[in-house]
């Protein structure tokens, strides 16, 4: 974790040169301002990683600002500055919520230990959230259940390039575990302890995604009543995981183009760029290459993200995985029944397992599994307790069609896809982003399916 931007506040322009000077010679961006009031109007119009302010200024002074600041944006890290060296200003601005006091006169290093100390701080205060969401979760993020051959394939060139800054595509069918290996680069890497941010570029609408990845300043807009940070510089320092990049629109992609060249952000509406340091992974369900062909997806962007290529094998294609990943998810999901000892799958339900396709892939298996505990009535999961699209094979969509029947192409394939549309929802329980997933499809284009077959 390193901070990028500073925002100095101070009534004596020699002082506040003399800052911008040793900030900027050790790769800071500051910026520079003379009172609180424009502090306060700076911080609202654009993000800073850290505020460096002097305690005596007239009308508004440090203390008074390094509250207002916090009110307004909890989180901030603000350094105080005095002249006068009193304990009791350092107990002040301690108590307003400064993390850091630097009396005055101070030598450049003195100024570049307190920043170290407080991004120090930060990186801390970041693992130390991460730690906390994985016990939440009850298991760790890296956790790739697989000893087939394929996914050994897979774990080994994730080891490979992990260490490296190589941009990585990973691709495979919905529900494969893509952003399972995104995690797995992130925390094998240098880069482990700073933020792991993933954006899915498909559940988002286009004309929010822009503001999202990379911000916007004050007043770019409607509402836009205080500048926000994108997700891009919160993963500054760590890794930027773009889940289904195919559907970025068209607009959008040129400018993440330019942010993977210049690695630089420029928040909507504002004039000025931020350097960030950030690693990225993307991932996508479609065949970006036919995307390309079909003009859907910049070629361009497609090379500069397709450094290196990991493609997910689809569940039945290492089925040797099936039972492995089964007993996995029933530890998972066995403190869900803390009454029931000893749970475990009767013989009949892994070969019921081991039977079914399972199109939606390890997703789909997770949520069969949990569906089982929960209903189980004892120790011994049986078939019964298994979904329905598990536990009895379906009709086969491409049967051969019998006489009489209607064949046309284009009412089979919407009767098709109105079926299928029916079953994700029903597996899912009406959740349409899980249904999007099993389906293979994007959030937006499901929305669409649903209002054009009246099934909302």
């Amino acid at each position: 974790m390193s901070f990028r931007t500073v925002l100095v506040v101070d009534d004596e322009e020699p002082l506040r040169q003399l800052l911008a000077v040793i900030l900027r010679d050790r790769g800071y961006e500051a910026r520079c301002v003379g009172s609180g009031e424009e502090a306060l109007r700076e911080l609202a119009a654009h993000d800073y990683d850290l505020v460096l302010t002097d305690v005596r200024m007239p009308r508004l002074d440090g203390i008074a600002l390094t509250r207002a600041i916090l009110e307004r944006q909890p989180g901030t890290t603000v350094i105080v500055m005095s002249a006068y060296g009193s304990h009791q200003a350092a107990i002040e601005a301690m108590k307003a919520g400064a993390y850091d006091f630097l009396p005055k006169p101070f030598k450049p290093d003195d100024v570049l230990l307190c920043l170290r100390k407080a991004e120090e701080r930060e990186r801390l205060t970041r693992e130390n959230r991460r730690l906390r969401t994985e016990l939440r979760a009850g298991f760790p993020s890296d956790a790739i259940v697989g000893g087939s051959e394929p996914m050994q394939a897979v774990l080994r060139q994730v080891a490979k390039v992990a260490p490296q800054k190589t941009t990585v595509l990973i691709h495979g069918e919905s529900g494969t575990g893509k952003e399972l290996v995104a995690r797995a680069l992130h925390d094998l890497s240098p880069r482990a302890a700073a933020p792991f941010v993933a954006v899915n570029c498909g559940a988002i609408p286009g004309e929010l995604l822009e503001t999202e990845l990379f911000g916007h300043a004050r007043g770019a807009f409607t509402d836009a009543v205080r500048a926000k940070k994108g997700l891009a510089l919160e993963a500054d320092g760590g890794t930027l995981f773009l889940d289904e990049i195919g559907e970025l629109p068209l607009q959008l992609q040129v400018k993440l183009l330019r942010f993977l060249q210049e690695e630089e952000v420029r928040p909507v509406g504002d004039t000025r760029s931020v350097k960030v340091d950030v690693r990225v992974v993307a991932a996508s369900a479609r065949d970006l290459a036919q995307a390309v062909a079909a003009g859907q997806f910049r070629e361009d962007l497609y090379w500069r993200l397709a450094v290196v290529g990991i493609r997910l094998p689809a569940l039945r294609e290492r089925p040797e995985d099936l039972e492995p990943l089964a007993r996995h998810f029933l530890a998972r999901f066995a403190p869900l029944r803390p009454e029931v000892r000893g749970l475990d799958f009767a013989p009949e339900t892994l070969e019921r397992l081991r039977a079914h396709r399972w199109p939606g892939n390890v997703r789909e298996l997770m949520h069969a599994v949990e569906r089982a505990v929960v209903l189980a009535d004892g120790p011994v999961i049986g078939e019964e307790d298994l979904p329905d699209a598990v536990r009895s094979p379906g009709p086969d969509p491409a049967g051969t069609p019998v006489p009489g029947q209607d064949l046309s192409v284009k009412r089979a394939v919407r009767a098709l896809e109105e079926r299928l549309i029916r079953e994700a929802l029903t597996r899912t329980g009406g959740n349409r982003t899980r249904a999007a997933e099993l389906l293979d499809l994007s959030y937006r284009a499901l929305l669409y399916k649903i209002r054009d077959y009246g099934l909302g």
